[in-house]
């Protein structure tokens, strides 16, 4: 199937007082039509900094240091600000994590929803306003005719998370980045928001950059799964091959720190330390100072991404040919093994 989307060693840093921040350095990934990629990691990444640059959405004091970023085979980073005016919300379109900050408290609803399809699909303000009261339908908001006339106070978060929705998909897009966009809600919610996202990609073929630091949301929405650590994808492949083969030890620590419903242990996994000063990287593997299976090379060089399968790679020394064999602790392979059950039935 043809790419949608590629992105080829892209670097962004912020220049701050304190010196330049390394937020992304050299990620790579593709995506093709109706596909989800799930992009996931702790706070501070890199995850969010990655799709505001696709939606070329940075602060000003950010620069792109190198990359491409082909949609459609177009570089978006060689676009003007005029030309991503066009590409938002009609070809692009983003879903952030907290409803009222994305929403316009002071507009109805309906004439937030109404604004693209009037600006990208030079509808009427009649058949703008019909379209909306389709789109609310379409993302479970009862009465349509009646909240479109409404402003955002007057709406849950679960259904101002809705409006969001209705809002990003309004002009059909061809790729829907989501960041976070059920971490505001609570797990009935998030529930019933995530299943909509499903069903509407159903419907409308759309590809999903999901980012996200919530394993059990991954495991029922992605396809494929990208681990971010200091600003880099240390590991990339389908949702079994990360949950039920993975080979990097941070993403081992993600899937051990998870609680799962059948765990009779008293302490949840933890990742040892903290992530690295982005000011200054250190050399060589960046999670090497939190790996307890860090070997001497890790402090002196980078590793490449090795290759697992077709559709898994790792950045890891410990798939080296020469390197020990390392399996991860029981303790986390039963917590991964619980985890993976749980969600296969759909418990999570």
């Amino acid at each position: 199937m043809e790419k949608l989307l590629e992105v080829k060693d892209l670097a962004v840093s912020f220049n701050t007082y304190g010196g330049e921040v390394q937020a992304v350095r050299g990620v790579n990934f593709d995506l093709r039509k109706g596909e989800t990629l799930a992009i996931v990691g702790e706070s501070g990444s890199g995850k969010s900094v990655t799709s505001k640059t696709i939606m070329r959405l940075l602060a000003e004091h950010s620069v792109i240091k190198r990359g491409e970023i082909l949609f459609e085979g177009e570089d978006l980073t060689k676009k003007s600000e005029k030309q991503m005016q066009k590409i938002r919300g009609r070809d692009i379109s983003m879903i952030f994590q907290d409803p009222m900050t994305s929403l316009n408290p002071t507009l109805k609803v309906g004439t937030q929803i109404m604004e693209p399809l009037i600006k990208h699909q030079k509808m009427s303000k009649a058949k703008a306003r019909e379209r909306a009261i389709e789109l609310l339908d379409l993302v479970g908001i009862p009465n349509a005719e009646l909240r479109i006339k409404q402003y955002p106070h007057q709406f849950s978060g679960g259904m101002r998370q809705r409006v969001v929705v209705a809002i990003a998909l309004a002009c059909n897009p061809k790729l829907l980045i989501a960041d976070e966009p059920t971490t505001a809600l609570d797990v009935t919610i998030q529930a019933q928001i995530l299943e909509l996202m499903k069903d509407i990609q159903k419907k409308m073929d759309s590809a999903i950059i999901f980012i996200t630091h919530d394993l059990g949301v991954v495991a029922n929405v992605a396809d494929r799964v990208a681990v971010m650590y200091a600003g880099k994808i240390v590991e990339i492949g389908t949702v079994d091959e990360i949950f039920y083969n993975p080979k990097h030890p941070y993403t081992w620590g993600l899937l051990g720190s998870m609680p799962t419903l059948d765990s009779d242990e008293d302490e949840l996994f933890a990742i040892p330390g903290t992530p690295p000063d982005m000011t200054n990287p250190p050399k060589g593997d960046a999670f090497a100072a939190r790996n307890k299976y860090a070997l001497e090379i890790d402090t002196q060089l980078d590793p490449p991404m090795f290759k697992v399968s077709d559709t898994h790679y790792a950045a890891t020394w410990l798939l080296h040919e020469d390197a020990p064999k390392i399996e991860p602790p029981e303790a986390v392979k039963r917590r991964m093994k619980g985890f993976a059950a749980s969600v296969k039935e759909g418990e999570m």
